[in-house]
């Protein structure tokens, strides 16, 4: 197996919304292609943004983007947040997520994050236990989430 774990290349959105499909079973859809190249070329133009693509033999089979985001405590050092973090159901289990997590890291580590921070609904021990092979703790923070208000349909 020839793994690399690599920033994303901006030609390869097609690659990354495919891998998205194995993210969520549901999904709400996505916009129309111009706003969604919009935004993935915001994504990929940021430098505090790193959307990270592990191949395996040049097939992208895993994804993650950690936001390295700059702070004004803890000696004004950046924290980092990775979010979407996906493999490909049939790339599960061989050490691929655990090789972007930590490629995630170590980028953040290089940017002198004093903290990274990675939140997942999923609650089956199979899943924690890859968090923390990848080098994640649990237990030592609680995480809230704040959703915007359902809008009331007018019909």
């Amino acid at each position: 197996m020839n793994l690399q774990v690599r920033q994303i290349r901006p030609n390869e959105l097609p690659e990354v919304l495919k891998l998205y499909e194995h993210l969520h079973a549901e999904d709400e859809p996505l916009p129309d292609a111009a706003t969604v190249t919009q935004v993935w070329n915001e994504l990929c133009a940021d430098p505090k943004l790193h959307c990270l693509i592990a191949t395996v033999d040049d097939t992208p089979v895993a994804s993650c983007i950690l936001a390295v985001i700059p702070n004004l405590t803890r000696g004004a050092r950046p924290y980092g947040l990775i979010e979407n973090v996906v493999t490909h159901a049939g790339y599960r289990r061989q050490g691929i997520g655990t090789a972007l997590l930590r490629h995630a890291l170590t980028i953040a580590w290089e940017h002198n994050c004093y903290k990274v921070m990675l939140l997942t609904r999923r609650k089956d021990e199979g899943v924690l236990r890859f968090y923390e092979k990848a080098g994640f703790r649990q237990g030592v923070k609680t995480g809230f989430i704040a959703y915007p208000p359902q809008k009331k349909s007018t019909d």
